[in-house]
């Protein structure tokens, strides 16, 4: 091969990556009041997810929610991030025990909730039951 066209072999290659990397369908956010309101008056399909960053648990589900995301069945769900560790009277306020629970809403209704599970079966479950 030519080093003159290593640059276009390299392009394509770098092409044909992002071409074929998953895209996540869903919006992700760190929970904030404002936002959780505004997305149960519009309707909107939410998950709170609870996690620490220490946690392996957490750290499963939101590798399980990122995947099964990329689905365009979820382009309108809102996925808000909450902070164990620094949002301690927000998952109070959910009556949430522990870190690694993700609860889904549909508006203001909570359809689903589940703590420590990290199978892509339960958690597509959740997320579908937001929708």
């Amino acid at each position: 091969m030519s080093y003159r066209f290593v640059p276009l072999a390299l392009a394509a290659l770098v092409s044909a990556i992002a071409v074929s990397a998953p895209a996540a369908a869903a919006e992700f956010r760190n929970f904030d009041a404002a936002t959780f309101a505004t997305a149960q008056k519009a309707g909107r399909a939410i998950v709170v997810d609870v996690h620490a960053t220490w946690c392996p648990t957490c750290a499963a589900q939101s590798r399980a929610i990122s995947r099964i995301v990329t689905d365009r069945r979820f382009d309108k769900l809102l996925v808000l991030n909450v902070d164990y560790d620094t949002q301690k009277p927000v998952w109070q306020g959910f009556k949430v025990q522990k870190q690694g629970v993700l609860i889904a809403f549909h508006g203001a209704q909570e359809r689903a909730r589940l703590a420590f599970l990290t199978d892509n079966a339960s958690i597509t479950k959740l997320l579908r039951d937001a929708l």
